[in-house]
């Protein structure tokens, strides 16, 4: 299946793009698309959203399903579906 992937501040600097749509196994997790976004982005993606201490995924970060947080849902298990969109949001600061 098709999820449509979209980076934003830091993690699209990373990404080196704003979106992109990767091929994943039906039944994949947030936590298997941040396994399969880890290794395709490598060290600099896994240090900005791991805990280097505990291996989850840093508080600071949302991950959306289809603009539905994955905290709301089932967290790192909450299963995508073909066609949905995934983003990571890093925190927001302004003044």
């Amino acid at each position: 299946m098709k999820v449509v992937v979209k980076y934003f501040a830091s993690v699209r600097e990373i990404a080196g793009k704003r979106e992109e749509s990767i091929e994943v196994e039906d039944g994949c997790t947030v936590g298997d698309m941040l396994k399969v976004l880890s290794n395709r982005y490598g060290a600099k993606f896994v240090e900005y959203v791991f805990d280097e201490k505990t291996g989850a995924p840093r508080n600071h970060l949302q991950f959306l399903i289809d603009g539905k947080s994955a905290t709301s849902l089932q967290g790192l298990k909450t299963k995508l579906t073909n066609g949905c969109q995934f983003v990571v949001i890093p925190p927001v600061g302004g003044g």
